[in-house]
């Protein structure tokens, strides 16, 4: 599992950091005698909060993707309340400040963050606020259906054989309830959801090609063939769970066609009139802003009506 530490600055102390660390360190207690729990689907109710900011400084967050979102948007949630022992990361988080909104993956724990406290990425905070006030009030919900990336990907752990198999998977959106693989002619075995956010089967597939079946909380489920046992390498399928798969523009597509300037129109000079000037350069182009569209395929069933939860709460649900 990977981490990093986060420096608490004379900021968050004065801010009321010691006494928030006080209080986490007991709840830490309670949570470590309590037992592990499944997390409840998140409340798409807006919440209040409080946002800081952090660097990964070169580090994977403990969801261990092999890389940061590109946009630079992400997000690290408190340890034991939000990041549900995992349950939360890939998903994403729509937050609101002072300056406005902007949405966010779930990447990383936030081991010191208290329910309601969300840590951004640098790029996140100056979007919705001053990076010099260090920390600043919110509000934020999560977004089921997202929009994601790319298709759904599968990551093959390091060290993963056909006795020991772990696997990572991408861009599914919103929170999974279960990963089923199934080995070459084999049949399907649940699979374990670590808290660094691989999916491991003790006993293995046997050496694949394997089916990996997977299913999130609203019961939008997908099944991806001919996974190989390729370590460490991630597999991207073309397939996607729910939400849509942002394209990227292309030269050949409406919104990416530049405008072009009239052309100038000749004038020939007569004898009598004096000599016109030269004509103008062309305007400049006009730059066009991409527009993220959505794949042409049936629209995912909207998700049903979630229990009641308020996500700062940190409460958990019963498990099937």
């Amino acid at each position: 599992m990977t981490g990093r530490f986060r420096l608490l600055t004379p900021r968050w102390l004065a801010a009321g950091g010691a006494a928030v660390l006080a209080a986490v360190l007991g709840l830490t207690l309670v949570f470590q005698n309590s037992g592990a729990a499944c997390a409840a689907p998140p409340s798409t109710t807006a919440s209040k909060g409080k946002a800081t900011y952090f660097s990964l400084d070169g580090t994977l967050g403990n969801c261990s993707f092999p890389s940061a979102p590109a946009d630079d948007l992400f997000v690290a949630l408190g340890q034991h309340n939000q990041y549900s022992e995992g349950a939360a990361c890939g998903t994403y988080i729509d937050v609101t400040g002072p300056k406005g909104s902007t949405r966010v993956k779930v990447i990383d724990s936030c081991p010191e963050c208290p329910a309601g406290h969300l840590d951004l990425s640098l790029t996140a905070f100056k979007k919705i606020g001053v990076q010099s006030d260090g920390i600043i009030p919110i509000t934020y919900k999560t977004v089921p259906n997202a929009t994601v990336p790319g298709s759904l990907s599968v990551r093959v752990k390091e060290g993963s054989s056909q006795y020991w198999l772990s696997v990572l998977i991408d861009n599914h959106s919103n929170q999974l309830a279960s990963v089923k693989i199934a080995g070459s002619g084999g049949t399907f075995k649940a699979a374990t959801h670590e808290d660094f956010n691989y999916w491991t089967l003790p006993s293995g597939a046997g050496k694949g090609p394997f089916k990996v079946k997977v299913t999130d909380i609203y019961g939008n489920s997908v099944t991806l063939p001919d996974i190989k046992l390729a370590e460490g390498q991630t597999q991207r399928t073309g397939l996607k769970l729910a939400g849509g798969v942002a394209k990227k523009v292309t030269a050949s597509s409406p919104a990416a066609k530049k405008k072009k300037a009239p052309a100038a129109t000749k004038v020939k000079p007569s004898s009598a009139a004096p000599k016109p000037p030269a004509p103008s350069s062309a305007a400049p182009l006009l730059e066009s802003t991409p527009v993220a569209t959505t794949e042409a395929t049936t629209a995912p069933p909207a998700p049903p009506a979630p229990a009641a939860v308020d996500l700062a709460a940190g409460t958990a649900s019963k498990c099937g």
